[in-house]
Formats: structure tokens, sequence, C-alpha cells
């Protein structure tokens, strides 16, 4: 974003000259410094000077001038009613938009009219449906720090959804930010930020850590910031911030987030009476710009709720792919959406973003869940049901800011129609949560009679044009359209009447804006013009006249008309207030509506997917970790015709994955293991399908498996795939070590890890010491839950020496050059990873791949060669030599064969099995 913009600085040089309507301008953009000032002139926005320079060049759009007797000026402008599409350009160019409406009729002053900032427009506080891209969140958060303590504050201006929380480190508060994903964030004076890669001003905390969001970023006025003014503005909203919130950082955050969001609603105008639309809608705005819809703040523990941060979002795909080719809109979010409106939509990904860790809670969900999978009619029926739902959320929004048409009510209206029939098909559900959920479906018949009996049911949607209330809800706008209508009947009959009495049958009745109702009777014909005809108009080849009785019943027409279009206006703002004051029943509404929409959906997955119920595991139990069976990757197998499951099993492991291990350890804990195997044959895959089961299962939802049983994990960390940051300086072996440090030190017994790998950016012998190093830290200091895939077979050795680790392998099939891959995991190391192969198969030339062929069996070969000098060394150094290899008789095929048998190759490194073979060899010949 551009930095301050500020007054324009050729109006600067000579203020004290400029025009009244130029003063405005100026005035405004020295107020308004950080936005781009778009001032209202009849049906434009206009921008002047520099800004204007900017704006014609970003919207592509025409650079003009303006000429006074002050001098001459650049000016570039945007149609009023198209003003939204132009806005979105400007705030996807990095500017904050400040829209100067005028506050005044033109016919009611002599001089300039007056113009007044109504609104502020900002990435995070959009509340225009034009402008909010989806139906998902639109958060705009805020950062405080205390000597021993971070706070933040989220806010969905267009919803009311208001968050806070806190934390001891920066990072965790980090983690939080990019976990809600905002698309503006305010800062306080002792908060560092950090947007794209750059810091902003506005200072760096205590121990020298910035914050990360990609987004703008800003600092805000100190002032907002300060305890006491925070204190005030809370308390103004909910009450004591004492007992809803914890400590001073929590508080400021939310009084000066508070205070941002008024500050962007144009506080400053305290009449919605005027010439502009904005006002014309009947906003209904205070001086100190109060969002009176806000009605509740959800304070909450980070620790409540399993952590995905940015890096374990962008890896598991949860909401974006992360690849460019493919179906980009296959990602978990969307194998899950079956929701049937917004409203669940939204609810469906903040439940992704934040699974649950109380194993009740979750429960729970599983509960209500599993009476949406049984039940097929009545899920049927309420999801078909649910799409007649609208946004419930963001419309009382509008209407409690006094934003809302008469369509708006409508919708509101039409959304609570649904609800009895919700509350029927839900009657016969057990659950302890469905219960609960049919309990706080309000049907709210009073508003709903309201709008029935007060709004039109197809009205007009400007509602200072007439046709919004209804025929029979109030007598005296009854009476006045009676009186219009009665009047323009007149007129109508009017034309014919006067065609008789005078015998001109060209005679016409017309009206046009200026003059009014008339007469009109072609030159030719003037000498059949009665007397009591007055002439009104002379044109070309006619006269226009009117009769004191038609000049009458205009001013009747004219009056009623006038007095009914200001009287519906009243009423319709009254019914709106009405509506409005019930703002709190209505979101709670809508709170149920989207939990309700979420369930049935997943209800749906399940039903349709083979999806299973998981069973989750408390603290008390004695089987804890993550089992299992027959798993599938919810996203993958909806791309692929087919999918082979897979076992997973982690923690205390009853019986391995596809048979017992060898060592006899079968109760021991298997919390760490080493996945080998070729290239291309689903390590990855497998990794993340695991990860992604254990979010399904603690967001509630039924997972593709044929049976799990989950030990809800406080976190998962990844560290999956490569990455670089070439404009921050950091190479990919950089950010792959940034991650790697972020999991050893935030990673508990009691966290989901999974490494991909680690140490490839560096050479081999760097690389395998830092992935034994890892290994070693993980298993013995941190014991968290571990997939670790490796092309170092050398850390499958550690399945022998640390005694929670173990190996899981894909195996492959090569016959001639040709390797295929039957993803089948299974328990024990893999012989080779068919690099060679891949690349063959990647379309490598021809050449190449024989020529890597060629190295690859020489390096082999001396690499034999060097463990038989080594060999042959020890044992003749060794004071107690080895007996020698039983020798096999010449054409002792069963005794060969039994020396195979007892050759365990699955769990040999390529070496050792080379070298197991060249010894074969030997006693052969």
């Amino acid at each position: 974003m551009d930095a301050a913009l500020g007054a324009p600085e050729k109006m600067a040089e000579r203020a004290d000259e400029l025009t009244p309507m130029m003063r405005q301008y100026y005035e405004l953009c020295d107020e308004y410094d950080d936005s781009l000032v778009l001032f209202q002139v009849g049906d434009f926005y206009e921008t002047f000077c520099e800004a204007a320079e900017r704006t014609a060049r970003l919207l592509e759009i025409a650079l003009t001038k303006r000429e006074d007797s002050t001098g001459t000026y650049p000016m570039a402008g945007i149609p009023i009613d198209n003003a939204e599409s132009y806005i979105e350009t400007l705030l996807d160019a990095g500017y904050r938009v400040a829209v100067a409406d005028q506050v005044q009729d033109p016919e009611e002053t002599t001089t300039v009219v007056d113009r007044a900032v109504t609104r502020i427009v900002t990435p995070g506080t959009l509340t225009e449906d034009e402008l909010l891209a989806s139906d998902d969140n639109n958060f705009v958060a805020s950062l405080t720090a205390q000597a021993d303590r971070y706070g933040l504050a989220l806010l969905d201006v267009s919803t009311g959804d208001f968050y806070a929380t806190s934390a001891r480190r920066a990072e965790a508060v980090a983690d939080e930010v990019s976990r809600f994903a905002p698309a503006e964030a305010i800062v306080g004076p002792e908060v560092g930020a950090a947007a794209d890669g750059e810091p902003s001003a506005g200072g760096v905390d205590a121990d020298g850590t910035v914050f990360d969001a990609d987004c703008m970023v800003t600092p805000y006025d100190p002032a907002s910031f300060e305890r006491e003014a925070a204190a005030e503005r809370v308390e103004a909203y909910f009450g004591s911030p004492d007992s809803l919130l914890a400590g001073d950082a929590e508080i400021r955050a939310c009084g000066a987030l508070l205070a941002y969001a008024e500050y962007t609603r144009g506080g400053a105008v305290t009449d919605d009476e005027g010439g502009n639309s904005e006002a014309e809608d009947g906003e209904d705005r205070t001086a100190n710009g109060r969002l009176d819809y806000l009605n509740h703040l959800t304070r909450y523990e980070p620790r409540e709720y399993m952590l995905l941060d940015r890096v374990a979002l962008s890896s598991l795909e949860l909401f974006e792919r992360r690849t460019v080719h493919g179906d980009s809109g296959v990602t978990l979010l969307g194998v899950l959406d079956e929701t049937a409106c917004a409203l669940g939509s939204r609810r469906l990904k903040d439940w992704l973003r934040r699974p649950l860790l109380d194993p009740e809670r979750i429960e729970a969900r599983l509960d209500a869940v599993e009476e949406w999978t049984r039940d097929v009619r009545a899920r049927e029926a309420v999801r078909e049901s649910l799409r007649d739902v609208y946004d419930i959320e963001r419309l009382v929004t509008r209407i409690s800011r006094g934003r809302a048409n008469a369509r708006d009510l409508r919708s509101l209206q039409a959304t609570l129609d649904v609800v009895p029939g919700l509350k029927a098909e839900m009657a016969g559900f057990e659950s302890e949560t469905a219960r609960e959920l049919r309990a706080n479906l309000d049907e709210l018949a009073e508003v709903r009679d309201l709008v029935d009996r007060a709004i039109q049911e197809d009205p007009a949607r400007e509602i200072t044009e007439g046709d919004v209330i209804r025929p029979g809800y109030d007598d005296e706008l009854d009476e006045l359209r009676r009186t219009e209508r009665e009047g323009k009947q007149w007129i109508d009959d009017l034309e014919a009447r006067e065609r008789e009495r005078t015998g001109v049958d060209s005679l016409k009745v017309g009206h046009n804006s200026v003059h009014g109702y008339y007469i009109e009777v072609t030159n030719p014909n003037l000498d059949s013009v009665p007397d009591d005809y007055t002439r009104r108009q002379t044109l070309k080849n006619a006269e226009r006249f009117y009769t004191p009785e038609l000049e009458q019943r205009e001013d009747e027409i004219l009056q009623a008309e006038r007095r009914a279009d200001d009287l519906e206006h009243e009423l319709f703002r009254e019914v709106r207030a009405t509506v409005a004051a019930e703002s709190e029943r209505v979101q709670a509404l809508a709170d149920a509506l989207a939990e309700l929409d979420v369930l049935a959906a997943l209800g749906e997955v399940a039903a349709t997917r083979d999806y299973a119920r998981p069973e989750i595991v408390g603290e008390g139990d004695a089987d804890r970790g993550i089992r299992i069976e027959g798993g599938r990757h919810p996203v993958v197998e909806r791309t692929q015709d087919s999918f082979v499951p897979n076992d997973a099993r982690l923690g205390r492991a009853a019986s391995p994955p596809n048979g017992e291990r060898a060592d006899g350890r079968a109760n021991a804990e298997d919390r760490f293991a080493v996945v080998t195997g070729p290239n291309m044959s689903g390590k990855s895959t497998y990794m993340r399908q695991v990860a992604l089961i254990t979010v399904l299962a603690q967001t509630g939802s039924f997972v593709p498996a044929a049976g799990a049983r989950i030990d809800p994990v406080d976190r998962i960390f990844t560290r999956v795939g490569a990455s670089d940051d070439i404009a921050g300086g950091r190479s990919t072996f950089m950010v792959e070590m940034t991650e790697l440090a972020a999991i050893l030190r935030d990673a508990t017994e009691d966290s989901l890890v999974l490494l991909d790998e680690v140490g490839r950016g560096t050479s081999t012998t760097d690389g395998l010491a830092i992935a034994r190093a890892v290994t070693e830290h993980l298993h013995d200091e941190v014991g968290a839950l571990t997939l670790f895939a490796t092309h170092h077979h050398e850390l499958t050795e550690i399945a022998d020496e640390l005694p929670q680790a173990f190996n899981l392998h894909f195996a492959a099939d090569q016959t001639g050059e040709e390797v295929s891959f039957d993803h089948d995991v299974r328990r024990g190391a893999a012989t080779a990873s068919y690099g060679v192969q891949v690349a063959r198969e990647a379309g490598v030339p021809d050449a190449v791949v024989e020529r890597a062929r060629e190295l690859l069996a020489e390096a082999s070969s001396a690499e034999v060669e060097a463990e038989r000098s080594e060999s042959e060394s020890d044992e003749t150094e060794s004071q107690e030599p080895e007996p020698a290899p039983q020798a096999i008789a010449d054409g002792s095929a069963d005794e060969l064969a039994a020396r195979l048998r007892e050759v365990d190759v699955a769990t040999m490194t390529p070496l050792e099995a080379m070298n197991k073979l060249a010894e074969l060899k030997r006693e052969v010949e």
C-alpha cells in the first residue's frame, strides 16, 4: 500500500484561495490522510490532482480536468451506480477508500452542498455483498503486546463474529492469525508487523519478533489501544471487560478493534437524510459510529482446539490447493462441503480451522452426524429446505446498520418460513446436540408476521421510490395511494372527454418532469380550443394547455404521491427498526441453522461415501494413539478411479499393520514410524491421509476408513514438500530448517508430526546427520506421534536401536525396466527407491536414463567392494575371527533355499542385501 496520501500538494499551496467545493475536498483528504477519498459530485465520485492521476491509471478511466477561478486540476471520476466494482480494484491495489457522500439535499441550499465521509472501505471491514468475494468470514485483526503477553482480537464486521485470545509467545499468536487468515490487521504501537515479507511501521516488540501476516497491516491510533479507552469501549458493547477477557492485552486489542470498526463507518455523519444513495437507503448513523448489531464477544483459549498453523493448512490442502494443475477446487473443504446455505459453508470452514480437543464435545457432534446418516428421508428433506435459507448473519448486519432494503426483509422472512418445517423434521431426533439445535430454532413468528403484513411480495429495490409497503398495512398510506390512483385515472380518461368536447381527434394528454400535465393541440386545430384552456408551452407544431380542473388534479396527485412516498419510507424504516431490535435472536437462529446445515452435510458425506464413525479415545483409556483400519485419503480418492486403503498404527500398538513385529515387541509403544519406499509409491499421500483422518475425526466428522480409533492430538506439524522464500532471502533448505526448528521447539507428546525428506537440501552426509539427529530428538525428548518419510535408508536401522521406532515401507514390483506400485504399506524397510525408473516414467531422455543406470551400477559395485575390503580387514585384525560361512555343496538346491529363507530382505538396507548376495555367491562358487 502507498504511504499516507494526505491532502493534494497543489491544493495545499493555495488552500485559502480554493472554491468552497474544492476546499471541502482538500479538508477531507487532509482528515483521512490514510485513504483515497472518493468525493461525490452529482452522479459521480470524483478524485482530483495526484489522486486523480493514480485513480485514472489504476482503474483505466479517463483523466480529465476541472477548471475554476483558482486554477485547473486533474480530475477522474467513477459512476456512483457502479462504484463497488471500481472500489474493489482500489482495495486490491492496497488502498483504503473513504467515500464522501453528499449529506444535504442540493435543493435545500444556495451554497455548496455539504459532504462527509459516510464509510471507509478497507479489506477487513467490508459489508457490501458486491465486495465480499465468498461465503467465508472476512476478518480484521487487532494485535497488542504487553510485557508478558500478546493479545489478539478478530472481528467479521459483515457477520458480527467477534473473537479474542492471548498467549505468552508471539509465535503462538501468529499461529492464531494464520488460522483465521484475516484480510486486514491493525497493530498497537508496541507491536512489530510484517506484511508480504516487509516490516510495517509500528516498531518491534520486546523480543524482536515481528508478526507475519498475508494481509494489509497498519499501525492504528495509539490512543485507541490505551487500556482505559479500550476498556470503556468494550464495556459499552458487552459489559465489564474484566469478566469477559483475560488481561489487559486482550482488552486493549478488542477496544482498539471496536474503535477501528466504528471509524470505518464514517461516524461523523449524524443525519441519514440527504441526496446521496447511501442516505436514501436510510442508513442510521450515529456520531460515534456504533455497531449496534454486535452483541456477543467470544473469548477462547487456543489450547481448546487442535492447532493447524499456516504450514500445516497449506501442506494438508485443507482450503487451497498448493499445485496449479488439475482440479483447483478439490481440497478437504471441497470434499466435505455439501452444505446447502452460506451459513453452513462458513461454519464448516470454521470447524475445520479449529478441530476440537475435548472427547465429549467431539462425541456429541458425532452422535448428531450419526442420526443424520441413518435417517435418509429427514436428511434429504432438511437439506432441501436449507437451500431456501439466506445468509441472515449478513442480512441482520445490514438491517441493524440501516442499510437493508425491502428485498432484504423479504429474504429474512423467506428464511423464517423454513424454520417450522425444520423443527418438525427433527422431532424424532434423540441426540443431545440435535435436541438443543431444535430448541434453538427460534421461529421469530412476530417478525415473520410483521414483514409479511408490511412488505410487498416483490418490492422495489430502492426504498424511496414507493411500491414497498403492502396495501392494507397502513390506512393513511392506503388513502394517499387511492387519491393518487384515482387522480391518475381521471387524467387517463381526460383525453377521451376532451376529444369529444372539442371535436379534435388528435388532442393528446401528456406529462413531463418540467411542465407537469398538459393538453396538446396541433396548430391546425387551435381554433377549436375552449376558452377555459390556458397556454402552458409553445412547440413548433403545437401548443400545450392546462385547465383549472387539470391543475387542481395535478396538485392533488403530486401532493398525494409525495406524501405517500415519504410515509412509505417512514413506515419501512419503522419496520426495519423493529426487526433490527431482534438482531440478537436472528443471530442466534443463524447460529443454529449453520450448525444444523453442517451436521446434515457431514451426514450426507458419511452416508454416500462410505465413511465410518471414529472412536474417540480419552485420557483414561489404556490403548491410546491413532489406529486406522483401511484408511483412505479423502481428496485423492475423489480424483482417482481406484484407491488402495491402508492401515495406520501410532501409539501403543496392539497389532502392527499387515504383520507382527519380528522382535516380539507386540505391545510396545510404536510412536515413530520411518516410512521408506520408491518415489511415487504413496508415502506422502499416506502420511497426509493419516493427518486428514485425524482432522476429520476431531472436527466431529465420520472418516474415510473401515474403522478408526483416534486419540485427539493437540497439533499437527508438517514438513512436507519443497518451497523457498527468495524475496525474503531464504533458500529451500533454509525454509525447511526454519519449519523444522518450529516443530522441534513446539511439538509435544500429544502432537502428530509429519516429516518428508528432512535434510535433502544439503549434502548427503549433512542431510543424513540432520535426519538422524531429528529422529533421535523427536523420539527421546519430544515423544510425538511421528511419520518420517525418507530416502536415507540408513535411518531404518533406528527400529533396532530406539524402542518406540519401527519401519514401514511401500513395496514395488520390477519387471525388466518397468516398475509398478501397489501402494500398499507394509511392515519393514524398503529395498530401493527406484529413482532412475521414476525418471524414465517422467520422460527423462533415454540417453540420460541409461547413463544414470551405468553410474548407479558403478557406485553399487564400488560400495560392495569397499564393504568387502572393510570386512576382510576386520576379520584379519580380529583376535577371535568368526567361523567361515558354511559351504553349500554343489547341486544342493534345498540347502541354498533354506539359507535364502533365513534372509529377511524386508528389514535389510540395499547394501546389506548386496553383501548377503555376494556371500552366497562365493559359497556356491
